[in-house]
């Protein structure tokens, strides 16, 4: 996934912000949901390190915690060819501190309206050469259902989309598995988009009582 047109955050100003490093496969994002659940995109499944309360991910900053992950819940009904259900929950050891915060989730399972503004955060490439060490931020306005599903037929309410309706550049996605923040609330998780926007993000309210119950476990 990448960040096209963002600029870099200011320091641990998104301090919800997992960076999670995959196994022989990358890296994608992810976001801390209670002190000891990470969530982020099913497709990000793998042998997975999860570090907390990082900006530059190269530099061995001292606000980092590195945990590593006790339970992984994939989606049972994630459908790599549709995208659908593009969701996972890690279980890790607890993690606090100035530097690692949770971010809210949804209260209930309704829409955001149409132009809602939100921000997109992660490591992922600011453009087709360069990959970004520290973490960088753009800003996406929600579209509409009926807008969307001209890019994406098979749009279903576990989706929702988002991108800039200015300049193309700054519509491409975030690390994947990162968050969709809408007025301090993270309202969805990047999951795919082509390279022109809108992105596709897993929309979260649609799966409250799916997460309720996994976090009881």
């Amino acid at each position: 996934g990448w960040i096209v047109g963002g600029h870099e955050a200011r320091p641990h100003s998104h301090p919800f912000m997992a960076y999670l490093k995959i196994a022989g496969l990358g890296s994608c994002g992810g976001f801390l949901v209670a002190p000891d659940w990470v969530m982020s995109a099913a497709h990000c499944m793998g042998n997975i390190t999860v570090i907390l309360g990082a900006h530059n991910i190269h530099e061995p900053e001292k606000t980092q915690q590195v945990r590593g992950v006790l339970k992984y819940h994939k989606h049972p009904e994630y459908d790599p060819d549709t995208m659908e259900n593009d969701i996972m929950l890690l279980q890790a050891r607890s993690s606090a501190g100035e530097y690692i915060q949770t971010i809210p989730l949804p209260k209930t399972g309704s829409d955001l309206p149409t132009g809602t503004k939100c921000l997109i955060a992660g490591w992922g490439l600011i453009d087709e050469d360069r990959a970004t060490n520290k973490l960088f931020e753009t800003k996406v306005s929600i579209y509409s259902r009926r807008k969307c599903i001209l890019f994406y037929p098979h749009l279903n309410s576990g989706m929702v989309c988002a991108g800039s309706f200015h300049q193309l550049k700054d519509s491409s996605q975030g690390d994947s598995g990162g968050p969709l923040v809408c007025n301090k609330v993270a309202q969805g998780i990047v999951s795919f988009g082509y390279d022109s926007p809108p992105g596709v993000y897993t929309r979260i309210s649609n799966y409250l009582p799916w997460i309720k119950k996994v976090m009881k476990k």
